[in-house]
């Protein structure tokens, strides 16, 4: 089942994309790009998601609901 994960994007000093989120403690993904930054983060949270269901059982994270605003990410 999907989930939603809200993701916090930084762009650093350096030109560099932080991910975090506080939605899963831990979430910590960099990035070239805001969109590679977000792609790494995708895969942190599904490992994070996992080792937490694996020790207590899972996290209490929203679904999708049948509609939500999304910023899509475009070059021009």
């Amino acid at each position: 089942m999907e989930k939603i994960v809200n993701i916090h994007i930084e762009k650093l000093p350096e030109g560099l994309y932080l991910a975090t989120s506080e939605d899963i403690q831990g979430l910590v993904a960099q990035g070239r790009t805001a969109t590679e930054a977000l792609e790494i983060a995708r895969d942190v949270a599904r490992k994070l998601i996992e080792a937490r269901a694996q020790r207590t059982g899972g996290m209490n994270l929203s679904g999708i609901a049948d509609s939500f605003d999304y910023p899509l990410i475009v070059n021009d």
